[in-house]
């Protein structure tokens, strides 16, 4: 009886373990972010929605722009931050949570109606009413 009270003893303390430390890495990522309710900016003739999902959590931005390259209108709301190179933008931070590979082994996926998208932020040109989503990938 003894070995059974331990075992499940322990399979219990390893489940709050598991969900305490979700808990704070949520925390952690959300910390740093400009917005963590969903979001409405700018003016111009076209809209574009950019869903943020980091964790189990997202915010979704309506953005109002006259910009045509997303990765325009995104900078110009100052939602997006990176490091120009050879393929363009590469996007660190997105709402003011980072996402480095080189520190932490995550990025920011970008995708277009839930499928991926082949090219960078600032090789996007958007149609009026599009969805994208930046995904918080480790």
């Amino acid at each position: 009886m003894k070995k059974i009270v331990s075992v499940v003893l322990v399979v219990l303390l390893c489940l709050g373990v598991s969900a305490c430390s979700k808990t704070e890495t949520n925390i952690d990522l959300w910390k740093n972010a400009t917005y963590t309710e969903d979001t409405e900016l700018g003016e111009g003739a076209k809209t574009v929605l950019v869903e943020v999902v980091a964790e189990d959590k997202s915010v979704t931005f309506t953005i109002h722009s006259d910009k045509s390259i997303l990765g325009d209108a995104l900078a110009e709301h100052k939602l997006i931050e990176g490091e120009k190179g050879a393929y363009g933008l590469y996007v660190k931070k997105v709402n003011g949570i980072e996402a480095d590979y080189d520190k932490n082994k995550a990025y920011w996926g970008i995708n277009k109606n839930g499928e991926g998208l082949m090219t960078g932020v600032d090789g996007v040109k958007f149609k009026d009413g599009e969805h994208y989503e930046f995904v918080y990938t480790k």
